[in-house]
C-alpha cells in the first residue's frame, strides 16, 4: 500500500507526498529561500515524520521560485533574529546522520552558503543549468559549519574543495559535474523532473537493499581501512538480509517478473 497523493501547506515549505515519494519545496521565494530557526524548527519537526513514516521511501528538496536556497537568513541576523538551528542541523538534515531513506537535491537555482549544504546532505543532486553553487560564508565573516566545509572534501579532491572553501566563489551546475558533485545537469525549469527520474529508477530497487547500501556506505567510511569496512555487518544491511524482501529479490528474477517489494 503506497500514501495517498497529498499536498500540506506549512510556513516555510511545501510538502506534496506522491506515492512513495515525497516532495518537499523551501517556500520563502520573497528571500531566495534563506531559513531561519523557526524555519529549521518546523523542517526539523517534518523530517522526523518522514523518517517514522514507512510508506514514504525517498524524499526531493528543492525551492520555490528562482533559487533553492540562499542560505542562512542574513536580514534575519542583522536584525538579532535567531538563526540557530537544532540537533538535526540546517533545515533538519544536514546533521541528521541517521537517515537511511535517499535524500535527492533538485537544484533549480541559487544554492548558496547553507543552501549548498543542504544540496551536499543530500545523496544525489540534480542541478538545471542555471543553478549556481557555493560556500560563500568566509565573505560574510563565517564559515561553512553545516556540513560544508567537510562534505565538499569528501565528495570532490581536497584541492578543488579548496578552491571553493576558502574563496565562496560560485559554481555553475556544469562545473559542479565536472569537479563530481553534481550528478546531472538538466535544462532550466527541469530540475525536479530529473530528480523525479531518479527516484523512480531507485524505487524500482528493494528500499530496505537501498537503505542498507547508504547506511553501509557511509558508515564503512568511518572505518580506519577497506578490510575492516567490509568484514562488517551494519544493522541495516543486517535486517535486510533477514527480510521478506531479501527473498523476493531473487524470486522476482527467476519467474522473470517486476518484484512486489513489501519493504519488510
Amino acid at each position: 500500500m503506497t500514501s495517498p497523493n497529498t499536498t500540506t501547506d506549512y510556513k516555510f515549505f511545501r510538502v506534496q507526498d506522491e506515492g512513495r515519494i515525497r516532495i518537499v519545496t523551501l517556500n520563502r521565494p520573497e528571500a531566495m529561500n534563506a531559513l531561519h530557526s523557526e524555519a529549521h524548527e518546523e523542517l526539523e519537526t517534518m523530517w522526523d515524520e518522514f523518517a517514522a513514516n514507512d510508506e514514504l521511501w525517498i524524499a526531493i528538496i528543492t525551492g520555490a521560485g528562482s533559487a533553492f536556497s540562499a542560505g542562512n537568513d542574513l536580514k534575519a541576523v542583522a536584525s538579532g533574529k535567531r538563526t540557530d538551528y537544532g540537533h538535526s542541523g540546517f533545515a533538519g538534515i544536514t546533521h541528521r546522520f541517521d537517515l537511511d531513506k535517499p535524500l535527492i537535491a533538485a537544484v533549480n537555482g541559487i544554492a548558496m552558503g547553507g543552501g549548498f549544504e543542504i544540496a551536499l546532505a543530500c545523496d544525489i543532486i540534480v542541478a538545471a543549468e542555471n543553478a549556481i553553487f557555493a560556500l560563500s560564508e568566509p565573505r560574510v565573516g563565517r564559515i561553512a559549519r553545516a556540513g560544508g566545509v567537510h562534505r565538499l572534501p569528501r565528495v570532490i579532491p581536497q584541492k578543488l574543495a579548496l578552491g571553493m572553501i576558502l574563496t565562496g566563489r560560485r559554481v555553475s551546475a556544469a562545473e559542479g559535474k565536472e569537479l563530481g558533485f553534481v550528478n546531472e545537469v538538466v535544462p532550466a525549469g527541469e530540475a525536479l523532473a530529473g530528480a523525479k527520474r531518479w527516484a523512480n529508477l531507485i524505487l524500482e530497487c528493494s528500499p530496505m537493499a537501498v537503505r542498507a547500501s547508504k547506511q553501509s556506505l557511509f558508515k564503512g567510511l568511518m572505518e580506519p581501512g577497506l578490510e575492516i569496512a567490509m568484514r562488517k555487518v551494519y544493522p541495516a544491511q543486517h535486517k535486510n538480509e533477514e527480510s521478506k524482501d531479501y527473498v523476493e529479490g531473487p524470486r522476482a528474477f527467476a519467474e522473470k517478473r517486476k518484484p512486489l517489494w513489501q519493504n519488510k
